[in-house]
């Protein structure tokens, strides 16, 4: 299949599709690299295919999805990757797309910020029903990330995730809920809001898209690949100078308050692929850091309730595994307010008895674990010449 690789209205590169894998086997004309996604090598003047291939499938629902083999079955199809060309590689976290070749298409008429979507295919991934005849894959949901089962849908006519959690604590939902309210305690500003649905039993988190048709999501996956790395530099380090080089303002200090973040909440995926920074997709021009989002593996979601220990040692990411070497990057801990954390413990309790799945022994197994984080970070605070009181 010919198509164009097009940045909203923006024709970027002309290449041609595999029809059954879905994997871009060759690049024909650049048209404005300019608009190309961000890390696309182009050394040669045209754009490096192994990358956009990389960045291509990276839009693909990934294969670990839960029940992801079964909606496949339901949606007639062999892999995610098939699922990209049924809604033209479209999504709710950028303007890219692929326009078939002779096609009349516009992105006005196609787009999923202003214009409905269907809702069959996230009610396939969620194991619900699909009302009338037939399928119609006309849908973000095609393209979105992680492991943990996720829809999009128009509620009241916004654009929001809808995001699942695991067995047996399905805790993953409350934990977003917990983490909106430790960014109000923090004074944060940048952050998505997330709040709970209930269905049948079953916790959901639920959040508005914070892209809209002017804005795209670039995450830090692409940032660290447009710059190549030097041996010399660690990873943290490589993030900063890619950053720099790229103009996008203010990274350090965002860095700081989400590595401090984090910490407080036993996150243990924060990869490279779950933060980034925002850019206005027809100037170009660098916003800023993307506001906080997707901390729901964290406050040891998966562990056994006698497992829980705030003193035991949790894996970090994305700089370092070691929680202490990566709280070292931070540079600055006089900003947080000591005071709001002490109340943290009521917003945790006060979320977590919503839920049937967790019990009072788990809940304070939780509070006591992040109290001890709060104790923890505040030791690290006088450590480093902050001005806080000694406990």
């Amino acid at each position: 299949m010919k198509c164009t690789l097009m940045n909203k209205n923006v024709p970027v590169v002309d290449l041609e599709l595999d029809d059954d894998t879905a994997a871009i086997i060759r690049v024909t004309e650049p048209l404005d690299l300019r608009y190309l996604p961000v890390g696309i090598g182009t050394g040669t003047g045209i754009p490096n295919k192994r990358d956009l291939n990389e960045w291509w499938y990276g839009r693909a629902i990934p294969a670990s999805r839960s029940g992801i083999r079964s909606a496949l079955e339901k949606l007639n199809v062999n892999r995610p990757e098939q699922l990209l060309m049924k809604c033209y590689g479209l999504s709710l976290s950028d303007q890219y797309w692929m326009k078939p070749a002779d096609s009349e298409l516009a992105w006005s008429a196609v787009n999923f910020f202003e214009n409905k979507f269907s809702d069959d295919v996230g009610n396939i991934l969620f194991e619900q029903p699909v009302n009338g005849q037939g399928i119609d894959m006309m849908s973000p949901c095609n393209t979105s990330d992680g492991w943990l089962k996720k829809k999009w849908k128009i509620v009241n006519g916004k654009r929001c995730l809808i995001k699942a959690g695991s067995n047996p604590y399905m805790q993953e939902p409350l934990n977003e809920v917990v983490a909106t309210k430790l960014h109000r305690r923090l004074g944060c500003r940048n952050y998505v809001s997330y709040t709970l649905l209930w269905e049948n039993g079953i916790p959901y988190s639920v959040c508005e898209d914070f892209i809209n048709t002017d804005t795209e999501l670039v995450s830090a996956v692409s940032i660290n690949r447009s710059l190549k790395k030097s041996s010399r530099n660690s990873a943290y380090e490589h993030f900063i100078q890619a950053c720099s080089q790229l103009g996008i303002p203010c990274m350090r200090k965002f860095l700081d308050y989400l590595l401090v973040y984090d910490f407080l909440l036993a996150n243990t995926d924060r990869h490279f692929g779950n933060f980034g920074a925002v850019r206005n997709v027809n100037t170009l021009e660098w916003i800023g850091p993307a506001p906080v989002f997707d901390s729901g593996t964290s406050l040891w979601h998966d562990k056994l309730t006698r497992n829980i220990n705030g003193y035991d040692p949790v894996e970090t990411k994305p700089f370092y595994a070691d929680a202490g070497r990566q709280m070292e990057l931070v540079s600055d801990y006089s900003w947080i307010p000591f005071e709001q954390l002490k109340m943290l413990e009521d917003d945790i309790r006060d979320v977590f008895a919503s839920s049937e799945y967790m019990d009072e022994e788990r809940i304070e197994a939780i509070v006591n674990a992040v109290n001890i984080r709060i104790e923890e970070l505040q030791d690290m605070a006088v450590e480093r010449g902050k001005h806080f009181p000694a406990r």
